[in-house]
């Protein structure tokens, strides 16, 4: 090879090592400056995933739970329908002496109406109380819509459905504290004008039946599932998800009458939040995580102003709704999952290490 060729191959080479450095530069340039997904997920630290368990597969597709303790025995409510968005939803309730043998306990229908979303709470006077959503639909299409609540006093017989505020509301889950009912509903009417009318209001109830506005909440870009909490102090924390903008959802926080609100936006998008405030104050939340490989279910620190996700549950596809529940120094997590093929019905059960400084 003469001195030319060394020196033309040498060129070539040179053009080749700059050509793979821009690409280099302008892939990772896109990644950083154009990526629409989440914060990356910290690794799991002060949380140990016990045990999981599939509970309900029966359905053709098992969605939205909520989990709850009530008169001993443990209850779990969902949605079972043809799939996701169908007009053919009915309410199931399991119920469970220790948590690991699950029966049918009840499953409610109402004819024409999709239910969805049941979430459960206990009633001042002793009664379970589920709440959820009545959608209706024609040829495929949503053309109306208003929560429905039910009453029972031992889990297994159940009051009819009863409807709740007005057409076109969805009030996704009522809290109780010192003998009221409270509850967020966010108002979307059918049809191509539904996102000029959306709106989110806190409302009340002595009854669990006739609800009271008490504020319009601030919140912009279509908000929607929204989770109450009450504090030992009385102050409010509310967790809600939105449709728009950013996508990213927002923690409120508001003391007695709860008519002036303080907002923090989370960096992540929701779906189907809820979290819980254990004996000793801290909270911990669960809600759907979108990750770039695909939606997961997660567990995440949470506060007023913190959402941090630290655990991934099994999970995949169609998932979350999780419910929560702190029983023998454990958290128990019903969600449900479509990682094994149709969405299912699983629990989990959490153990939260305190730091060895606490």
């Amino acid at each position: 090879m003469t001195a030319a060729d060394l020196f033309r191959s040498g060129r070539h080479i040179g053009n080749a090592a700059i050509f793979l450095c821009a690409i280099a530069f302008l892939v990772s340039f896109a990644q950083t400056s154009f990526s629409a997904g989440p914060p990356p997920m910290p690794p799991a630290s002060g949380v140990e995933l016990v045990s999981v368990r599939k509970i309900w597969d029966r359905g053709a597709h098992n969605a939205f739970t909520d989990l709850i303790r009530f008169s001993d025995r443990w209850f779990c409510s969902f949605r079972e329908a043809e799939g996701h968005v169908k007009g053919d939803g009915k309410l199931r309730v399991l119920t469970s002496e220790d948590g690991q043998a699950w029966e049918s306990a009840a499953l409610l229908a109402e004819d024409g109406i999709d239910l969805r979303d049941p979430k459960l709470s206990i009633t001042p006077d002793g009664r379970l109380m589920m709440v959820a959503g009545g959608s209706v639909y024609r040829e495929g299409k949503l053309v109306g819509r208003q929560p429905r609540v039910v009453f029972s006093a031992d889990g297994r017989n159940w009051s009819p459905t009863q409807r709740v505020l007005g057409e076109g509301e969805w009030l996704w889950r009522v809290t109780w504290h010192n003998g009221r009912a409270y509850g967020v509903s966010y108002n979307a009417s059918a049809g191509k004008d539904r996102y000029a009318t959306w709106g989110l209001k806190l409302v009340a109830s002595e009854d669990g039946v006739n609800y009271r506005e008490i504020v319009k909440l601030d919140v912009p870009d279509h908000p929607s599932e929204t989770t109450l909490r009450f504090r030992d102090d009385g102050e409010m924390i509310a967790l809600v998800r939105r449709e728009s903008g950013s996508t990213f959802g927002w923690i409120g926080t508001s003391r007695p009458p709860y008519t002036e609100w303080k907002w923090h936006e989370t960096q992540y998008r929701l779906g189907g939040p809820n979290f819980i405030i254990l004996p000793d104050g801290t909270m911990w939340a669960a809600s759907r995580y979108h990750h770039p490989d695909g939606p997961k279910t997660i567990l995440a620190r949470f506060g007023p102003t913190t959402y941090e996700p630290v655990l991934t549950l099994p999970s995949g596809g169609d998932c979350s709704y999780p419910g929560l529940v702190w029983h023998d120094n454990m958290l128990w997590m019903s969600y449900y999952s479509s990682h094994e093929g149709k969405a299912c019905i699983y629990l989990a059960k959490i153990r939260l290490i305190k730091d060895k400084k606490e």
